[in-house]
């Protein structure tokens, strides 16, 4: 059996110190500092075998963040780890209390395509890996062909319009790695946020939506319109690079900041749909009379046919064991939700025909999240204001 973690960490605006990212926002020397050392606390506590990072603006930064984890692993390790001779070293209990830190482990970086100059700066992704990387990195943001989306009238009309996508918001990382005697592809992906996209006419100083004391309900209606088209674009734009794993025989991992939660309709598409209990009762696609039905045999085929291509939250699968009610990674205005994810594909579900493993446990780390009103809420422009997630997995034997 081979037992590894896998994290997903939004870190939120990590830079270098005196770099303003956004128009007006930069981190003074003593901020970056704070923040270096509350990222490396994070990444100590969760001390996961494999970490998706986003909002990641430079790789040094991030390399930076890691040093310091290193270098409090090992003080700690110095403190915890009795010595070699002692006739108690080999318990147990020291091999729990040992961090790993991630002096030897592989570093993958996905610049954004859409990053500015100073105050325009947009930010990346990265990944890193006790295990390494088999082959390259990829890194998924230009969409070409552009994926268009043609809307038809409900009467059949099919010049009712169309959806383009030409790029995605932030890039997807996608990665291979070896865990136990598998191969798992792990994307990374921070989907496009609920913050209104806003028209601004050229030349114009800043988009007349964005003027509160004029404001206009519509404008920003359509600006959260377009946020939301965005987001399940790309999400389909990922939901077929995951076919194309699952029907290649891989399995897959996907993890991120979705912006949205686990029922919500860009989550669903990356998951894929779930199959009804008894397609039998279902009138057929090609019906002619009234009680033309799906057989039994097609019954079952159906529910093949798209179990195998569902991925299946994490989260869910650990509050369905646990019989805990509630797990949230962010909090705005008093609202509390889960929109960091972790997926899983049937590969990693004890009783699925393809299953390498199951996931035993899952963690997350959220007791510095506030709603916003909290009166240390400013404490989270330098600490991250979502929640850290973790799955556990224990991998055993390929099904024969």
């Amino acid at each position: 059996m081979t037992d590894l973690t896998i994290a997903s960490f939004n870190v939120k605006n990590l830079i270098g110190a005196e770099q303003e990212y956004y128009r007006f926002e930069k981190y003074s020397s003593e901020e970056y500092a704070w923040k270096r050392d509350w990222l490396a606390d994070q990444v100590l506590a969760l001390d996961a075998d494999i970490i998706g990072f986003q909002e990641i603006f430079t790789e040094s930064a991030l390399r930076d963040v890691l040093d310091e984890a290193d270098r409090r692993a090992q003080d700690l390790n110095d403190v915890a780890q009795p010595e070699r001779g002692t006739r108690y070293a080999r318990k147990a209990i020291f091999r729990r209390l040992k961090v790993e830190g991630y002096r030897d482990a592989a570093l993958a970086f996905a610049p954004n395509l859409n990053d500015g100059g100073p105050g325009e700066r947009r930010p990346g992704l990265a990944m890193v890996s006790r295990f390494g990387f088999v082959g390259e990195a990829e890194v998924i943001q230009e969409v070409a062909p552009a994926v268009e989306i043609p809307f038809s009238a409900l009467g059949g009309d099919a010049s009712a319009g169309a959806f383009t996508l030409k790029r995605l918001s932030r890039p997807v990382l996608k990665v291979r790695v070896p865990m136990g005697n598998k191969v798992v592809t792990v994307l990374n992906c921070h989907l496009k946020s609920k913050l209104g996209e806003y028209d601004r006419p050229l030349e114009a100083p800043f988009a007349p939506a964005a003027d509160l004391t004029n404001y206009d309900p519509v404008a920003r209606a359509m600006g959260s319109l377009r946020a939301a088209l965005r987001r399940m674009a790309e999400a389909f734009v990922l939901r077929r690079v995951i076919v194309e794993e699952l029907r290649a025989g891989n399995p897959v991992i996907v993890m991120g900041d979705f912006n949205d939660h686990e029922n919500a309709v860009s989550s669903e598409i990356i998951a894929g749909e779930a199959p009804f209990k008894n397609y039998s009762w279902m009138r057929r696609h090609d019906a002619e009379q009234a009680n033309d039905r799906y057989s039994k045999a097609e019954n079952i085929q159906i529910k093949e046919s798209i179990e195998a291509m569902r991925l299946h939250s994490a989260e869910r699968l650990f509050v369905r064991k646990s019989l805990r009610d509630m797990v949230y990674t962010a909090a705005f205005g008093g609202k509390f939700e889960s929109i960091d994810q972790i997926y899983l594909s049937r590969h990693f579900l004890p009783n699925s025909p393809d299953s390498i493993g199951e996931m035993t446990y899952f963690s997350v780390l959220n007791d510095h999240l506030t709603d916003g009103s909290h009166p240390e809420a400013p404490y989270n422009k330098l600490a991250s204001d979502h929640g850290q997630i973790m799955a556990h997995l224990s991998l055993g034997v390929d099904p024969a």
